[in-house]
């Protein structure tokens, strides 16, 4: 899964002579990985390249820590889509950036690669970027090709470093070939080399189902994160006490939906995580939107109409 992939490939890549730089809302994954690592970490504001600029600059002008020498590796690291936020990154302002100041960039592909882009390549595509211009490309094979495990996209000798120090291949099985056919199988579909055009049908699907949706929950008065055109859509409830009340009032109606507190976002800012489907219909969505517009009646969450919900 994605998860061990950051977890297990980070601290292979860092030693105590470098310096992280990670955004403030990346996932669990890459908090553990860098905590895993022997590199010095520093964090900038979300999604903010003049931040990351300030951090960078600060980071070289001073060195390392007590001695003040160079740093050996800086490595930068942001997620395609942020899982909790449905933002997509600003990947073009921080690759200059990045290459500005000589430092690598690392880029999560766990939530995109499948899911942005005409073609469905990922953020890379969807932003514009060569995807040479990133050192290392992570992702997920459990999302968007319904298999298992997580894949490195980087260098040849990158790659090979990897798999000689990440304790992720040396101390873990391999995908199982019926795994591996299913995610080369996807590959193909998503590519349209099987012949048809299923692969296209489903990222145009997606991409109409997640901005329908998006724009229903804001028409109907919820507090919605994130941008349009990916299937990640975040409704705020805000007050912890409405948590469970919003999940099970919801799911009374037949709706069954993801709600998220702390410790996984900050105390008042909990929320309805949605992740929208190539596999949804017309019917599926308006039964789910016309749920979530009652309960949120009931549940006082409409603060765009009003501060009280």
């Amino acid at each position: 899964m994605g998860y061990g992939t950051n977890l297990t490939t980070i601290p292979c890549l860092l030693g105590p002579e470098s310096l992280l730089i990670s955004d403030s809302l990346n996932h669990l994954s890459i908090v553990n990985g860098a905590r895993s690592s022997t590199a010095q970490i520093r964090v900038f504001k979300h999604d903010d390249p003049s931040n990351l600029e300030e951090v960078l600059r600060e980071a070289i002008i001073n060195g390392q820590p007590r001695y003040h020498r160079p740093w050996k590796k800086i490595v930068v690291m942001v997620e395609g889509i942020y899982s909790m936020e449905g933002g997509i990154c600003k990947l073009p302002e921080i690759v200059k950036i990045c290459k500005k100041y000589k430092a690598y960039i690392y880029v999560d592909e766990a939530h995109s690669i499948g899911a942005l882009g005409k073609s469905g390549r990922g953020i890379c595509e969807y932003r514009g970027v060569n995807p040479k211009d990133i050192d290392i490309l992570m992702g997920t094979f459990t999302k968007s090709f319904s298999g298992m495990g997580g894949y490195i996209a980087a260098s040849n000798e990158m790659i090979d470093y990897i798999r000689s120090h990440s304790a992720g291949i040396l101390y873990h099985n391999s995908l199982s070939p019926i795994v591996a056919q299913q995610i080369l199988t996807a590959f193909r579909v998503i590519r349209g080399d099987d012949g048809t055009n299923i692969g296209k049908n489903k990222l145009n699907n997606l991409v109409n189902n997640s901005n329908y949706f998006r724009s229903e929950m804001i028409r109907i008065g919820l507090h919605v994160y994130g941008d349009f055109d990916n299937p990640i859509v975040p409704v705020l409830i805000y007050a912890p006490c409405k948590i469970a009340a919003f999940s099970r009032e919801c799911l009374k109606r037949g709706v069954a939906v993801v709600v998220v507190g702390f410790p996984a976002t900050s105390v008042i800012l909990s929320r309805a995580r949605f992740c929208i489907s190539a596999g949804h219909t017309k019917e599926d969505l308006d039964k789910a939107i016309s749920v979530i517009d009652e309960v949120a009646t009931l549940v006082c969450l409409k603060y765009n109409k009003s501060i009280l919900g």
